[in-house]
């Protein structure tokens, strides 16, 4: 049996996700595999490296930082998330990334991106911390629009989301074979066609299978709610949703709405934390 944890994105609905998996990391659950889409990957990469409240701590602290993310970040940089600062400065001087603990932990984990040339999901294994490590990461939750395309090893990347939204269908097919899946939407959910279309075709028009893609994500998304649903039916994974929609936006810098978010999740992580124990059979 292989214990696989699936982390879907959701920007920063994600803090939401994070206080599900501090508790599961508080409890000593330890996954085989962990694989995180987007703000799925950027928070999940602290369960590898053990740190537990890492991600509520430096998104709060850095909130209202313009060197950490903003309009002027964004116009100065092409990155509303700052990429320099963000994913290289605060893991390094601010908030220390723990890279030793990262590298020893034997959890898989993978980061999906999305090739914006073939419109494809790209699944990366990180199994050492390293500054491409960070980039991969930042590749997986660098948004269309918000973000310049992220060049890692003869590829060119972007949101993780737009080719490979909840991936379980993928860890299953790698031998992942009781996976807890963790959701940002709630029950219910059917997500619709993205109204930024237009602003997509031309920010992205070298890019035809990427725009294609991105036209078609809610098709996509909604088949694999489907699949995820089938699954839990079948018992083959355990699906942790919030109980309604998640109370924040895709942007925050409001440190007291990220720590309400963060702490729904926490509610919501304790509720289950026994199931969790007895769908992995620990």
């Amino acid at each position: 049996m292989k214990r696989g944890l699936v982390l879907e994105g959701g920007a920063m609905r994600g803090l939401w996700t994070a206080g599900v998996i501090d508790v599961m990391m508080e409890h000593g659950i330890e996954p085989d595999g962990l694989i995180g889409v987007s703000a799925g990957a950027a928070f999940g990469c602290n369960y590898k490296s053990r740190q537990i409240g890492r991600a509520i701590r430096y998104n709060m602290r850095f909130a209202k930082d313009s060197r950490y993310s903003g309009w002027h970040s964004l116009f100065t940089s092409g990155d509303y998330f700052n990429a320099e600062f963000g994913y290289h400065i605060v893991p390094k001087q601010y908030d220390i990334f723990d890279d030793d603990a990262f590298d020893k932990n034997p959890m898989e984990f993978i980061a999906v991106c999305t090739d914006v040339e073939t419109g494809k999901p790209v699944y990366q294994p990180l199994t050492k911390a390293t500054p491409i490590t960070y980039d991969w990461i930042r590749a997986s939750a660098s948004m269309p629009l918000m973000s310049r395309i992220v060049e890692l090893e003869g590829k060119k990347l972007l949101d993780g989301g737009v080719g490979d939204s909840i991936p379980l269908e993928y860890f299953e097919s790698i031998g992942y074979d009781r996976n807890v899946v963790i959701l940002t939407q709630p029950l219910g959910f059917q997500k619709t066609h993205n109204k930024l279309m237009p602003l997509m075709r031309i920010a992205l028009r070298k890019y035809p299978n990427m725009i294609k893609a991105m036209d078609e994500r809610h098709i996509m998304y909604n088949q694999e709610l489907a699949y995820v649903a089938q699954a839990e039916q079948e018992g083959r994974c355990l699906v942790i949703r919030p109980d309604g929609k998640i109370p924040i936006g895709h942007i925050s810098h409001n440190p007291e709405e990220m720590r309400h978010v963060y702490e729904l999740g926490r509610t919501v992580g304790e509720r289950y934390i026994e199931r969790i124990k007895a769908f992995y059979q620990i």
